[in-house]
């Protein structure tokens, strides 16, 4: 898989790294060790913060950045993972969807970025654009309704969008049955700790969905 930054989204955003990573999978329903872990997780969210806490994360500042500088709202149109801890706050607790999506989760609410996992055998060809969606585009997210994805940065094969850090399509998302994944970390505040973000994937990859064949990369 190829991925490449269009210039307009760079000049908004030039710190901006992605973190990639692509596998093989043996997906699930859940596992009892990593839903322990999640609930750690989310405990010591709990713990150490309060929801006024977000707005002050690094990763979370960045990525509110970029949104403003390119026109969308980041107080309506939220990172995934500025998502998860509100939702945690909120004493609403964590979806349980499935293995991928679930360790996804984990790896977004530890490193504070924002992470989305495509099933790779639906994203459409072999190039992928991260560029400004345009007006009109839409697509339906997962568990909602048509997304108006103007202004958003999103991620485009030749289909069409498929992904954003806010809200990922039901088009591209994994299941149950998916065995071939992409894997994105949006970092809009730069490369900083996100290698280890991937290795940290890449291990809990291995060890909740039988992963093999794990590639890794960092686009700059």
């Amino acid at each position: 898989m190829h991925i490449t930054i269009d210039p307009a989204v760079r000049a908004a955003c030039p710190s901006l790294a992605l973190g990639l990573v692509e596998a093989d999978v043996v997906n699930a329903t859940g596992s009892a060790a990593l839903g322990a872990a999640l609930d750690a997780c989310a405990a010591a969210v709990t713990r150490d913060m309060v929801i006024e806490d977000i707005a002050r994360l690094p990763a979370v500042q960045a990525l509110r950045r970029a949104y403003r500088a390119l026109g969308k709202d980041p107080t309506r149109y939220r990172g995934s993972q500025e998502a998860l801890m509100r939702r945690i706050l909120r004493g609403l607790g964590l979806y349980r969807i499935n293995t991928v999506v679930d360790l996804m989760n984990l790896v977004s609410i530890e490193s504070r970025q924002s992470l989305g996992v495509y099933d790779r055998d639906r994203i459409v060809g072999d190039e992928v654009l991260m560029r400004v969606a345009t007006a009109g585009e839409t697509y339906k997210g997962i568990g909602k309704d048509l997304l108006n994805l103007e202004g958003l940065p999103v991620y485009v094969d030749a289909e069409g969008p498929f992904g954003s850090p806010t809200s990922d399509s039901e088009r591209a998302m994994v299941t149950v049955e998916t065995r071939r994944i992409l894997l994105v970390v949006t970092a809009f505040g730069g490369t900083d700790g996100l290698v280890a973000t991937l290795d940290r994937t890449a291990e809990l990859l291995r060890q909740h969905a039988g992963a093999e064949g794990i590639a890794t990369a960092v686009v700059a």
